[in-house]
């Protein structure tokens, strides 16, 4: 089944990142407009994919991952501004009905990301 996902691990902590904020947007032509936003569970996974079925469609998204509210939440002593913060992630869905799961790997320094299966 199509499918859009994503789980966030903290390589700070070592484990996944629980309650982290996240929303999803399409980016059209007439800005970007909210899809879906939701909060990462204890397995550092939403409860739902964030999109699936035939709300697949071929188009850019960006990802906003409040990265900095879970590490102050976790008692990790940040820099004001923190270095990483909120961390958007954009990228396109090629096909209609795909699958598509994008991660986020991160720390209070540093993240990255891929397609994930």
């Amino acid at each position: 089944m199509a499918r859009l996902s994503t789980h966030v691990l903290d390589t700070h902590a070592g484990k996944p990142a629980a309650g982290v904020r996240i929303e999803l947007y399409a980016l059209e032509t007439t800005g970007a407009r909210l899809l879906a936003a939701t909060h990462t569970n204890a397995d550092g996974r939403t409860e739902r994919p964030l999109l699936e079925g035939d709300a697949v469609k071929r188009g850019r998204y960006r990802l906003v991952f409040h990265v900095g509210e879970h590490f102050r939440a976790c008692g990790v002593a940040l820099a004001e501004p923190p270095f990483v913060d909120i961390v958007p992630v954009e990228f396109g869905i090629g096909e209609d009905g795909g699958s598509y799961h994008v991660p986020l790997v991160c720390t209070p320094w540093s993240y990255s990301t891929y397609r994930g299966s």
